[in-house]
């Protein structure tokens, strides 16, 4: 039997022992945690954010990227330029895209502006108070859902996401648990009375105590419950994942003190952009070489100053224009093999 339904006592203790640790050691001053219903960003005092859509943009920023990088380098830009669903909804993609650039996957920042505007014809402009109308916007799933209800309505919502997974695997002992079974979980161990602390102390027990390698058991405040203190690294079992490789040649055209660029319509880079990809490289002088990884891919890219006919796709543009424009990563280091040619 789990130990959480033996007794009413061994989960309140639960309850107090991982509250107790998040007011002293938990991250109380992340700024989506401290949305009051209107707050001021430090770079503009005059314009205040709704709550739901602070805690939403936080969410989808969070996505694959780590706390510190958000946290330094978009959420308070990115709040400035787009303050509200109405903001974001009007806006271009391009802009969207220029704001996100160096978060990668793309897709999170087209969905935001995607369901900026489904809100604004279907529910008043307001992100909506349901989980059901919530998971109909684009880049909403169970996960971001349940934050947005429990973080921004102050909902009394269990979720779970890669670092509550991890911590349910250890205290039931679940190697290899699926999602609905987690969610369950993560249901029956809810702290009704306070579930936005109670589930703000999880995600953060998870990123820094109970994490993928060298988890802190010894000093983790619910270790007295966890089942899988003793071999942590069998829960959950580890996942093998390797990349694909992808070699790619990498195209620049000049035209007088201007560069080509092309606008990506795959879904791999939409809406940003690239050099050309070349399919062959008929007359092309190489001008380096680089390595990079992007969601499931090791890409080998070597870059190649074409002297042929440009494709009727290309664009030339100047220095000071690529500098306005949404680029990728990796079109940022083709450019630092044409700029040190």
């Amino acid at each position: 039997m789990n130990p959480f339904f033996q007794t009413t006592t061994l989960l309140e203790n639960f309850h107090a022992e991982l509250l107790g640790w998040y007011f002293k050691y938990g991250r109380l001053d992340l700024p989506w945690r401290n949305l009051t219903g209107q707050v001021s960003t430090p770079l503009d005092r005059t314009r205040h954010i709704e709550r739901s859509y602070g805690v939403y943009i936080s969410e989808m920023m969070l996505q694959q990227t780590q706390v510190s990088v958000v946290l330094q380098r978009f959420y308070f830009p990115f709040l400035e330029k787009f303050p509200s669903l109405q903001s974001l909804a009007d806006s271009k993609e391009e802009e969207v895209l220029k704001l996100w650039q160096g978060l990668g996957y793309y897709s999170r920042a087209r969905n935001l502006r995607k369901s900026a505007i489904a809100c604004q014809t279907l529910h008043q402009g307001h992100l909506p108070r349901s989980r059901t109308e919530l998971k109909k916007l684009s880049g909403i799933g169970e996960y971001s859902s349940g934050a947005i209800l429990c973080f921004g309505f102050g909902e009394s919502v269990s979720f779970v996401d890669g670092n509550i997974a991890r911590i349910l695997s250890r205290l039931f002992a679940l190697p290899s648990a699926p999602m609905k079974t987690l969610e369950k979980l993560a249901q029956n161990i809810l702290n009704p009375s306070d579930p936005f602390n109670h589930n703000q102390a999880l995600l953060d027990l998870g990123a820094t105590l109970c994490t993928p390698k060298n988890p802190q058991c010894l000093i983790c405040p619910i270790a007295f419950l966890c089942q899988g203190k003793n071999t942590p690294h069998l829960y959950p079992t580890p996942k093998q994942t390797k990349l694909q490789s992808l070699e790619l040649h990498l195209g620049f055209y000049q035209q007088g003190e201007k560069i080509s660029l092309c606008k990506s319509h795959g879904k791999l880079y939409h809406g940003l952009y690239n050099p050309i990809t070349l399919q062959e490289i008929p007359d092309s002088q190489p001008i380096g070489s680089f390595s990079h990884h992007y969601t499931k891919y090791a890409i080998t890219a070597k870059v190649y100053l074409c002297k042929d006919t440009p494709p009727k796709e290309t664009e030339f543009f100047s220095h000071s224009e690529i500098s306005s424009l949404p680029i990728s990563n990796l079109c940022k280091k083709a450019l630092k093999c044409l700029n040190t040619k």
